[in-house]
């Protein structure tokens, strides 16, 4: 018998189409979005999105947060930018998203994919008449030239490559353990053995 829907734990039927969503979006990497489980929770998830060629933000990569409520695919996931933007449907503050079909236009025939595909194509195409953050829409309106360049120098500064900032997190924690002493490699180890967590590492050297 199928589970009821008791609190903020999603049905059976709705658990195996989260599933069936996440290895989708997995097996089509390629895409330029992926997801990942947020503490192994398969209602929490972290996406990204590579900015699209040939607009202010093709250097960079976006990390969304996705919550999936109890009621999906009934109602929309709930999605706000993790990364700063300078977008004028996307808060530059809070990350908060104006897109219809996260609100009042979603149907349980959409998909994750679908919605994240759809950030993907309101990068490339704002709708500065229906904004979020009405600074960036005003500028994008009356200054395209500067309203592309802070875009462009946002997309530089914060959505990095994911690799080149992990890499870079990496670099800054071996940093900060040498500086107290030890050597890179005490420090390289220590950090691999409890998964980069400078406090952690150096708890266990002491």
């Amino acid at each position: 018998e199928e589970a009821r829907n008791i609190g903020n734990i999603p049905t059976m039927s709705s658990m195996s189409r989260i599933q069936k969503e996440y290895k989708e979006i997995q097996e089509n990497k390629n895409a330029g979005l992926s997801v990942e489980f947020v503490n192994e929770s398969l209602i929490h998830w972290k996406g990204w999105i590579k900015g699209p060629e040939g607009t202010p933000y093709e250097t960079g990569t976006f990390f969304v947060d996705i919550r999936i409520p109890d009621s999906y695919p009934f109602v929309p996931p709930k999605m706000k930018f993790i990364t700063k933007i300078w977008h004028p449907n996307i808060s530059s503050q809070t990350g908060a998203i104006c897109l219809d079909i996260l609100k009042d236009e979603w149907s349980p025939a959409l998909t994750i994919r679908t919605a994240l595909l759809s950030l993907q194509a309101l990068l490339s195409a704002p709708e500065p008449d229906d904004p979020q953050d009405a600074q960036v829409a005003n500028q994008y309106r009356s200054d395209y030239p500067a309203f592309a360049a802070r875009a462009k120098h946002w997309a530089n500064t914060y959505a990095g490559d994911p690799e080149e900032m992990v890499e870079k997190a990496h670099k800054d924690a071996i940093k900060q353990i040498t500086d107290m002493g030890f050597s890179e490699r005490a420090a390289r180890e220590a950090l691999m053995k409890h998964d980069w967590n400078v406090e952690q590492s150096l708890n266990a050297m002491f």
